[in-house]
């Protein structure tokens, strides 16, 4: 049991590292109690959005659906919202139209930036009428 929940805790990691979290992530009560030398892993529920985020990783894409990144061609921060043509599908991250970018002109986008963003977009959405 020692061996399986030490995996767990390993994919877990690993997952978490490209964005991807998998809350129900355990390893199988009644697999793990029997003489099964390998227990199951309860890879669990997840949305939608999060099933996007680890098909992406699995398929290579650069970056990967979910991901916060900076369209380095003029600044505007986006959340990537698919892959189409070899391009990265970018969306402005309080809403709006997405915008289509190369990979090789996305770069990370820091905490602060995304937060940056955001207030930026609650501002304008407050000054409407």
């Amino acid at each position: 049991m020692l061996r399986s929940t030490e995996e767990v805790v390993a994919l877990r990691d690993a997952l978490t590292g490209v964005g991807v979290v998998l809350p129900s992530l355990c390893v199988d009560p009644v697999t793990g109690a029997s003489d099964e030398p390998f227990a199951l892993v309860v890879l669990g529920r997840c949305n939608v959005r999060t099933a996007e985020k680890l098909a992406s990783v699995l398929r290579g894409e650069r970056p990967p659906v979910g991901a916060h990144v900076v369209d380095v061609r003029d600044g505007r921060v986006g959340e990537v919202m698919g892959h189409v043509g070899g391009n990265a599908q970018l969306r402005p991250v309080g809403g709006g139209r997405e915008w289509d970018c190369p990979p090789e002109s996305t770069g990370p986008a820091a905490q602060e930036e995304v937060l940056r963003a955001r207030v930026r977009e609650r501002n304008r959405a407050a000054r409407l009428p």
